[in-house]
């Protein structure tokens, strides 16, 4: 997976590839060597160039939020791939909407209430599948006029997660 972050005014391309249960990164090309275990949604143990990190994740909106020890980062992450699927869809959905899991895995966070106004794109839920954090977003503009899961519950892959009107 080839992705683009940019953090400030800075930017660096990242290559992520897993191989026999750990992940292999380059940064500009460069390998770098990384342990990374998974401690619990979003918290992540890394070793890196023979120091352990304790890294914080938390998905908002379109950045995600990193904190390392005491520094807080704000970065944006752009996958090629997503890239591809919005140039095709510039169009909102219209009528009522259901929002499904895109596979199957764990809901770990729910960022809306059922009557709450949303924007195209904008966050309703954080599946976990695969160890990997998935924001599932509204496909147009509207109210939630029902969620259908909680924090903590396990979906199926094409399961209704919530209606949009």
């Amino acid at each position: 997976m080839k992705l683009e972050v940019r953090i400030g005014a800075g930017a660096r391309t990242v290559e992520l590839v897993r191989r026999e249960g750990r992940w292999r990164a380059q940064l500009d090309g460069v390998p770098v060597e990384a342990d990374v275990v998974e401690l619990g949604a979003g918290v992540y143990s890394v070793l890196l160039g023979g120091r352990v990190y304790e890294v914080r994740v938390q998905p908002e909106a379109q950045r995600l939020r990193i904190a390392v020890g005491a520094e807080e980062f704000s970065a944006e992450v752009f996958d090629p791939r997503a890239w591809r699927s919005r140039r095709s869809s510039a169009l909102e959905a219209e009528g009522r909407q259901q929002v499904t899991a895109p596979m199957p895995g764990k809901v770990v966070r729910v960022l809306v209430q059922p009557g709450e106004l949303v924007q195209a794109r904008q966050g309703l839920v954080v599946v976990e599948a695969m160890k990997m954090q998935n924001e599932v977003q509204s496909p147009k503009s509207g109210r939630v006029e029902r969620l259908f899961v909680q924090e903590g519950q396990a979906v199926n892959a094409g399961e209704v997660l919530a209606e949009i009107a």
